[in-house]
């Protein structure tokens, strides 16, 4: 009788995995099988300068019909800090909707000063065009996002003609000579994103981030104009969805609204989801959820 409550006792034991198994919720099962998902193709250059080598990491899709909708991410840091890597967790939720991602890193301002981190995220989306047909991009359907620098590097991903001149420092095709004034982006979505940036450099909204971007230069102010978004809203933007809580400390909240009325004025479809009583990002759960929502539900009403 031992013996054989022994051996239930032990095939009870051995059975316990399976039934565990079997009962892991949806993101249980596609997390536990995302490296058979997807590909990592880690710290490929896509633009050297200041004799430094940018890179970015690829996460792609296997057996995929394609091309790939591609989600280019740009890391948040005051463009004094931060790095790609340690902002990987960001992407899975775009992995998770089987998106290509495309994780880049740019000179911070130890390297180089403004506007060479706009620079570098144009060179970035230059990048990611001419390897489109390698990598299964689908040059139609490319959403750039970005958190609180990141965000602003996003918009001016997005948003920055090339009659500026600020992505002459690209290698390959030049999309002027495409008869393109603006990167051929689909959408931006903008997490708590500078949209003016000389409102840091002085006054009630400064911050040591902004200044030490922008350096002592004499022409500092006319700079930080140049690689402002606010400076390049017009129409024929691509949509673009701003998420910014409304107690942000270290970007104010009326960037924001100043991005979002501008946008209506000149007639771009837009769209400010504002966290009530929300900080610098360190969203709780239900406010990410939410988020998110909206972020597919934008991505659907335009197509994407």
């Amino acid at each position: 009788m031992r013996n054989t409550l022994m051996t239930l006792t032990v095939s009870g034991i051995l059975a316990l995995p399976a039934i565990a198994l079997a009962q892991l919720s949806d993101t249980q099962v596609w997390v536990s099988n995302l490296e058979n998902q997807y590909t990592v193709l880690p710290n490929i250059t896509y633009h050297t300068a200041n004799n430094r080598d940018n890179n970015l990491d690829l996460y792609l899709p296997r057996n995929s019909e394609g091309p790939n909708r591609v989600l280019i991410y740009i890391h948040g840091g005051g463009w004094v800090g931060g790095s790609k890597e340690s902002r990987v967790l960001r992407l899975m939720p775009w992995m998770e909707m089987g998106w290509a991602v495309v994780n880049v890193q740019y000179r911070l301002n130890s390297v180089s000063l403004a506007p060479a981190a706009v620079e570098d995220c144009l060179c970035a989306l230059h990048w990611v065009i001419q390897n489109a047909g390698r990598y299964d991009f689908d040059t139609e359907r490319i959403v750039v996002t970005g958190n609180s620098a990141g965000g602003h590097l996003a918009l001016t991903t997005g948003m920055v003609p090339a009659s500026a001149g600020l992505d002459r420092q690209c290698s390959g095709d030049d999309l002027t000579n495409r008869g393109l004034d603006k990167p051929p982006v689909a959408a931006i979505i903008n997490w708590y994103g500078i949209t003016d940036v000389g409102d840091l450099l002085d006054g009630p909204n400064i911050q040591s981030y902004a200044v030490e971007w922008l350096g002592s230069a004499p022409n500092r102010f006319e700079i930080a104009e140049r690689v402002s978004p606010l400076t390049y809203v017009r129409t024929g933007l691509p949509p673009i969805l701003t998420i910014h809580g409304d107690a942000d400390r270290l970007v104010p909240y009326q960037h924001g609204v100043h991005l979002h009325q501008a946008l209506d004025k000149a007639g771009v479809s837009n769209q400010l989801y504002t966290v009530l009583g929300g900080g610098h990002g360190g969203f709780n759960r239900e406010e990410t959820i939410q988020i998110f929502e909206t972020i597919q539900d934008f991505l659907s009403r335009h197509g994407l």
